[in-house]
């Protein structure tokens, strides 16, 4: 199947990669992107289209992995191309959204998949103990996963209803990335109330290494977690559940914004700088 990919960051040329070792040619739009995406897509052996119209012109199905704020966006842009084929919407959105991205496509004969992805980047060259799964959902789920076959990037179809594998997302990620704000936000009050150390001894070492590296390790993809946290309130404010938490998790990740792809590993001190917002002195 001819595929069109948007946009190879690192989870979606990952995804590229695999479906390339499956035999399957894979095309994306190289117009001013940035050499790290140059160089995702060289290696995910990706074909270099040079704008929407020449990357529909011949697909079959056109992939969406992208940050969670540009989803309508960039479904907006297939559909302004006459494209006419499948959709499949991999991105960590609300069911909600997906539903308005479902209808936006569907005016246009496109025919939406509901997919996401739980777990981390993995390449054919490194898929060793890969536990990275494509959940799906929606008519032709099956169609999709059938590209995988063989790939270390594993396939679940939930059910032929699309909005399962959007809201499977985001009651896992409001656990992961929900919880890892949360940890890094008491570190911030622990450190400004000047009782991080005996903090550290009672949750003991281990427990206290663990909140530093998931520190450390959202703080390059904070400024993308800050939206998924909205999906998530959205996706809990629309059946009832508090969507608090989350709005205040995505108020933690705008905060490490400023720590974007790091390539040398932060500092603590100055991760908790950055979510004290410059305050260094506890509270009178």
């Amino acid at each position: 199947m001819r595929i069109g990919l948007l946009h190879p960051g690192a989870m979606g040329a990952s995804v590229g990669a695999c479906l390339t070792a499956c035999g399957h040619p894979v095309s994306w739009v190289n117009h001013n992107r940035s050499p790290a995406t140059q160089a995702r897509a060289v290696r995910a052996g990706l074909r270099p289209c040079a704008d929407l119209a020449e990357l529909t012109q011949d697909a079959e199905l056109i992939i969406s992995v992208c940050p969670p704020h540009a989803a309508t966006e960039v479904a907006r842009g297939i559909a302004a191309t006459g494209y006419q084929g499948q959709y499949l919407e991999a991105n960590a959105i609300a069911p909600t959204k997906l539903a308005a991205i479902d209808a936006l496509l569907s005016e246009h004969q496109i025919h939406l998949i509901d997919g996401s992805l739980i777990g981390g980047p993995v390449w054919p060259s490194e898929s060793a103990g890969s536990q990275t799964t494509l959940h799906l959902s929606g008519p032709d789920s099956n169609t999709i996963a059938a590209l995988l076959v063989g790939s270390p990037l594993k396939t679940a179809v939930l059910s032929d209803q699309p909005g399962d594998a959007s809201a499977l997302k985001m009651v896992f990620a409001a656990f992961s990335k929900g919880s890892a704000a949360l940890t890094a936000e008491i570190l911030n009050v622990a450190e400004q109330y000047g009782v991080r150390a005996p903090l550290s001894q009672a949750l003991g070492q281990q427990t206290i290494a663990q909140w530093h590296r998931a520190l450390a390790s959202t703080a390059s993809k904070a400024w993308r977690f800050e939206g998924e946290m909205q999906e998530i309130a959205e996706t809990f404010s629309a059946v009832g559940a508090e969507p608090g938490f989350h709005q205040a998790a995505a108020a933690v990740y705008q905060k490490l914004s400023a720590h974007k792809d790091w390539t040398t590993k932060p500092e603590l001190s100055s991760l908790l700088a950055s979510l004290a917002g410059g305050k260094s002195q506890k509270p009178n």
